[in-house]
């Protein structure tokens, strides 16, 4: 669990701006037209089309995005019946969570009332603010009978999440753990230690989903809920058993699953013992579940536990649901959260377990390669897949169970649209990633014994992006790859050290020593240099053996580069390579060059550097808009490197007049389309959004891509070098697997070109 004082809690929620939410407004305010058309008279026009059409208010409001976080502070998270606004602090944090998880507007709604029929009523009548309803820790039994009640009375998705939340995600475990140890869900025995809302809720959906009914023991503060007791509820009631069953321990011996939602300490290690071979364990009291995570592991070695806490594996947080859930019912305008849709969420959260965990959440969870096993059953609560697996998956089940109003015709672009709202959309990403999958390549893979490269080969492969090839230690990656449980152990393999590819080594050295015989190679240094990869997988490129070349992870860009150069040569039209950085900013790709080959450029290779830029930003379907930067502005500094790069801009100007590229300007004028119009009328990209930057120096351009990319300003594609003949690249030193998958994409869209090219 995290480390804060009590000092730090009061902190966080009163510095600065007290709470943790507000409401920011969506539409312009800054002039009196705008305040007109927000407020009066324009508003007038909104309402009457509302009034006219009920389902208007949708079209015209926010309600269609804005959930209701309500709740009477009778069960608050632990703390008990703490009254409704002690309560709101969890509100709001509710509400932050719709919103950072899945772009869900909240109001949180504190109701001071404990009478049902008072409350129902107030929440029935502030209901059409809102397009949800989550009612939050309200104690049971009158949670099932509040709940109830307002879905009968309202059109809109209403679910109280104590409830469900929990029921959802652990349901999702429990047939996890179940595919994991080999039993059938209406074969085992289930022990549930307490019967309060997430209780009973657990259990109905779990009989939804197979477990018999009779298999379900049910165990309150009282001890287990028996037919024979005159104490219990309608919702106890209907969990009673006429078994001779009367305590935990009783209950659990030789049961095959415990579920946890009571006390800290109560379940021992003895009744674990008691349990049946692979027995399944979800110990969920907060902060502390019934038995430790450290006892029940000592205790049984086949054992597959899960709690609410973040420390260790399994956490079952219902922030892994409601956020999703919401999103789905909302985007299809259901009339309901109906238990299809409950189930829906189920089945996609079970589903993404069982996928290739990114490594963005491999990182944030401090672990070298998160795997389907006995301690990952669930995704985990940082995994940025959540939205587009089970918003859709919730919302088809509206759909087909008849309560959406709003069908989702393409969901392809719904997807697009949910990566949007979370801001983690790129269409240029999804344009190369989908041509490459139109026509995969054969990539080599320098340096494979590297666990990155083995994940990137892992993943391109499994997305159908690219057939990868290993270059390598065999024995190295061989044992790495079981080490970290990597799927692609039927890869080939090239280890060029050894007996059985010294054939191809000598082939290769006689091609390679026929190309450098004039300039100073021999046919042994030739063959020396093919034990070394950075010769032998360009070589494997230049021989069409492979159809493109990545490495670089681990060594300098110079160490790769000239070999690559040396052995399949540069494009026949230019002269230079260069290298290209595209970065992703939320205002959409601007593409750097150079910023990784040549130090200090003439005005004719800032040229070519530009003309080569140009075709490869054509080749992403964008039409390039140019700046050639420099500390200075058009002439203002007659000599240095603002000289050099007005040569290149007056060559550019009176060789290629079609190019839309102007320069010398400085940084701020090339990024500022209004400030260069008013400063710089005259430029040729006065009425142009500049997307692409010439750097005067290597400099220069390798500063501002590292300044923007440790400032989280962009994510970075690159650098895809230009100018060689074929598709080889040479990626940053320490790459993440991230930023290898894009390169890869990129190299096998530059192996289709090529081969397009030769039709």
């Amino acid at each position: 669990m995290a480390s804060f004082t009590k000092e730090d809690a009061l902190e966080y929620h009163f510095k600065g701006r007290p709470g943790k939410i507000e409401v920011i407004p969506t539409k312009p305010h800054s002039t009196q037209r705008d305040l007109s058309l927000a407020y009066s008279p324009g508003v007038a026009d909104p309402c009457l089309e509302i009034e006219k059409n009920p389902e208007d208010v949708y079209k015209y409001t926010a309600k269609g995005n804005l959930v209701a976080v309500i709740s009477n502070g009778t069960a608050v998270l632990g703390l008990g019946n703490i009254g409704a606004e002690a309560g709101k602090p969890v509100m709001e944090g509710k509400g932050l969570l719709f919103k950072i998880n899945a772009d869900i507007d909240v109001f949180d709604i504190e109701v001071d009332l404990t009478d049902i029929d008072k409350f129902v009523e107030t929440v029935i009548a502030i209901s059409p603010t809102f397009g949800g309803i989550n009612l939050e820790d309200i104690k049971a039994p009158e949670c099932f009978e509040i709940e109830r009640r307002i879905i009968e009375k309202l059109d809109i998705p209403v679910m109280h999440d104590d409830q469900h939340g929990t029921a959802i995600i652990s349901a999702a475990g429990l047939i996890n753990s179940l595919e994991i140890i080999g039993k059938k869900i209406e074969d085992i025995k289930v022990v549930v230690n307490g019967a309060g809302a997430s209780a009973i809720s657990c259990s109905k959906l779990y009989i939804a989903l197979g477990v018999k009914l009779g298999n379900i023991v049910m165990v309150d503060s009282k001890g287990v809920i028996r037919k024979d007791r005159t104490d219990l509820n309608e919702s106890k009631r209907a969990f009673a058993t006429e078994r001779d069953l009367h305590t935990l321990a009783n209950a659990v011996k030789d049961a095959d699953v415990f579920l946890g939602l009571s006390v800290a300490g109560v379940f021992k290690k003895e009744m674990l013992k008691s349990m049946a071979p692979n027995p399944i364990v979800f110990a969920m009291a907060n902060p502390n579940p019934e038995i430790s995570y450290e006892d029940a592991m000592s205790t049984r070695d086949d054992l597959i536990f899960a709690t609410g806490r973040s420390d260790y594996p399994n956490q079952v947080n219902n922030v892994l649901g409601f956020p999703f859930i919401f999103r789905g019912a909302l985007d299809v305008g259901a009339r309901k959260i109906n238990e299809e849709m409950k189930k829906a969420a189920v089945y996609a959260l079970s589903k993404l377990a069982k996928e290739d965990v990114p490594e963005q959440v491999n990182i944030a969870y401090k672990k070298r390669n998160i795997v389907f096993g006995r301690e990952y059953i669930i995704p985990k609560p940082l995994d940025p897949r959540l939205i587009t697996e089970v918003a859709p998956a919730v919302a088809k089940a509206a759909m087909d169970s008849g309560v959406a109003r709003n069908p989702i015709k393409d969901w392809d672009a719904y997807k697009d649209d949910l990566r949007r709202r979370m801001g983690i959309d790129n269409q240029l990403i999804r344009v190369i990633s989908n041509k490459a999958k139109s026509n995969p390549k054969r990539v080599l893979y320098g340096e494979a014994e590297h666990f990155k490269v083995l994940k990137t080969a892992l993943t391109v492969r499994k997305n159908g992006i690219a057939e990868p090839i290993l270059l390598g230690n065999y024995e190295v990656i061989k044992a790495a790859i079981k080490k970290y449980s990597l799927d692609i152990d039927d890869l080939e393999i090239i280890d060029i050290r050894c007996d059985a590819e010294s054939k191809i080594r000598n082939e290769f050295a006689k091609i390679f020593f026929e190309k450098r015989q004039r300039k100073g190679m021999t046919y042994e240094e030739a063959r020396k240099l093919m034990l070394n990869q950075n010769y032998f997988g360009p070589m494997m490129v230049e021989t069409g053996r492979a159809d493109a070349f990545l490495s670089g992870i681990s060594g300098k860009y110079s160490d790769f580069i000239r070999p690559a150069v040396q052995v399949v040569g540069t494009d026949p039209d230019f002269d230079h390579i260069a290298g290209m950085y595209i970065m992703m900013t939320k205002r959409g790709p601007y593409f750097f060059s150079d910023t990784s080959v040549n130090r200090h450029p003439t005005s004719e290779i800032l040229v070519e550097t530009t003309l080569l830029t140009a075709a490869k930003v054509r080749e992403f379907n964008i039409e390039p808009k140019i700046a050639l930067v420099s500390y200075a502005n058009f002439g203002s500094i007659r000599d240095g490197s603002p000289k050099v790069v007005r040569e290149a801009v007056k060559i550019l100007h009176e060789k290629y007049p079609d190019l839309i590229v102007d320069g010398e300007m400085q940084a701020n004028f090339a990024i500022n389309k209004e400030m260069r119009k008013n400063k710089f009328p005259f430029s040729k990209l006065a009425d142009h959004d500049v997307n692409t930057i010439i750097f005067p120096n290597l400099n220069s351009g390798n500063i501002a891509y590292k300044l923007i990319q440790e400032l989280e300003m962009a994510e970075i594609i690159g650098p895809i070098l230009m100018g060689i003949k074929k598709p080889i690249h040479i990626v940053p030193l320490d790459s993440s697997v991230r930023e290898m998958i894009h390169m890869t994409t990129v190299a096998v869209v530059d192996a289709q070109q090529l081969e397009e090219t030769k039709k």
